[in-house]
C-alpha cells in the first residue's frame, strides 16, 4: 500500500495533538502557579522577581512526577502507532 500525503498528514497532526495534550497539563499548572503568586506579590507588595521561579519550578516538577505515568502511555500509544505504519511509509 503506498504512502499518501493523506496518511503522513494523519501522523503529523496525531503528533502534534499528542504533544499538545502531553504539555498543555503542565504548562497550565506553571501559568495557574505564576498568576496565583503575582496576585500575592501584587497584595503583599512584594516586587521581587526572583520570587516567582522556585514555587513554579517545584508546582512543575510535581505535575511532572504526578503525569509522568499517563504521559507515558500516551507517547507510547504514540510511538506503536508510527513504528506501525512505519511499513508503508518505508516503500
Amino acid at each position: 500500500m503506498p504512502v499518501t500525503n493523506l496518511s503522513l498528514l494523519d501522523v503529523l497532526t496525531g503528533s502534534i495533538w499528542t504533544m499538545i495534550a502531553v504539555t498543555l497539563p503542565i504548562l497550565l499548572v506553571a501559568m495557574v502557579v505564576g498568576l496565583l503568586i503575582g496576585i500575592l506579590q501584587t497584595a503583599t507588595s512584594i516586587q521581587e522577581q526572583t520570587l516567582i521561579f522556585i514555587p513554579k519550578i517545584l508546582a512543575v516538577f510535581a505535575c511532572i512526577v504526578l503525569l509522568s505515568p499517563w504521559i507515558g502511555q500516551r507517547m507510547l500509544v504514540m510511538t506503536r502507532e508510527i513504528l506501525g505504519q512505519l511499513e508503508r511509509f518505508i516503500q
